[in-house]
């Protein structure tokens, strides 16, 4: 999506300025952004914001604009953030600890809601979402994260991290911290950049093939992470095939029949942050024990030569600057011959 800025600001999902770092005195605006659902004007920065959950709440914070967050659904779990983000994530109020409650929302005082669930229908049925005018009616505007929202429903496949980007620059115009917004895609695209400059050109019949094993949805059905997910991207930017990225939308249930009959080179385990370095590498044991214990993964090779990753599954699906590094992460792990050779 263009971000499109008003007269005092330029800006794009190419790379130019969007917005200009002096929310509060009202310069770069007005700014008007679009999302899959429509447009927003913005005539000053907003002043109190709520979050659907921890992707839009981490961008804010990395922006700087985490002090105007008064509440959020799904919050992150202690540990879930990286350093200083996660004292600040852990302050800000809890107003869901899964989807916000429909009257709490309209109450909140809110000028404008970061959704990221937008496409899922409430969440399937886990919350009674406002409808457009009743958002209008208690004055909040309503912000749509495309690169998780809208994606499950826009039949393309997420390929790259331009969706993630240009939320992030979004959300960067309309809280007028433009510049950090491109300074955060400039990190991102760098390190993205020199994984594909090392693992560009292999073939895609030739790149290793990929299973992101969730865990934490449960072992009695795995769900996959299809096409529109952003983890398919993550995967597909690192140099890897997800075995899964054939199947429409983003989270699709399969049976450990279709998982071995990918046969998958590598496997992810999918853990999401118990909050501390020790809980999260008793997870990841126990995931991998699964695995190699279940009668129908046991054979796997990938299982039987221990070809596993120990990457929680936030920066993974959940779209945000971390989706990089999971992207270097990947590559230097399933390409590592290839990192070998750069350094020498």
């Amino acid at each position: 999506m263009v971000v499109a800025l008003g007269a005092t600001a330029c800006g794009g999902s190419g790379g130019g300025g969007a917005g200009t770092d002096k929310a509060a005195s009202g310069a770069g605006f007005p700014v008007k952004v679009a999302d899959c659902k429509g447009s927003l004007t913005f005539s000053s920065a907003p002043r109190k914001i709520v979050t659907s959950n921890a992707a839009a709440l981490e961008m804010l914070l990395r922006l700087g604009a985490g002090d105007r967050v008064i509440g959020t659904g799904f919050p992150p779990g202690k540990g879930t953030l990286p350093g200083a983000l996660d004292g600040a994530a852990q302050k800000v109020p809890v107003l869901g600890k899964s989807v916000i409650p429909k009257e709490k929302l309209l109450g909140s005082g809110a000028d404008l809601y970061v959704d990221t669930f937008a496409s899922m229908n409430g969440m399937q049925g886990a919350g009674d979402a406002p409808t457009e005018e009743e958002y209008t009616a208690a004055g909040i505007k309503h912000l749509h994260l495309t690169s998780t929202a809208c994606a499950p429903t826009a039949g393309k496949a997420q390929d790259d991290l331009s969706g993630v980007e240009n939320d992030i620059r979004r959300l960067g115009a309309v809280t007028g911290t433009g510049k950090r917004a491109d300074a955060l895609v400039a990190g991102m695209r760098a390190k993205v950049g020199a994984v594909r400059k090392a693992v560009g050109d292999v073939a895609p019949g030739k790149r290793p093939t990929y299973f992101f094993f969730d865990y934490d949805a449960g072992t009695k059905q795995p769900v996959a992470v299809c096409r529109t997910q952003v983890a398919n991207a993550v995967i597909r930017q690192a140099g890897a095939r997800n075995v899964f990225d054939g199947c429409d939308g983003d989270f699709k249930p399969v049976s450990w029949e279709d998982v071995v009959a990918k046969n998958p080179d590598w496997i992810q385990l999918g853990v999401r942050n118990r909050g501390s370095a020790a809980a999260n590498a008793k997870a990841f044991d126990e995931a991998a024990a699964f695995l190699k214990n279940f009668p129908a993964t046991k054979d796997l090779a990938a299982v039987r030569n221990g070809k596993f990753l120990r990457i929680g599954s936030e920066r993974t699906t959940i779209a945000g600057v971390g989706n990089a590094d999971t992207v270097e992460e990947i590559a230097h792990t399933v390409h590592a011959d290839r990192f070998k050779a750069a350094r020498k």
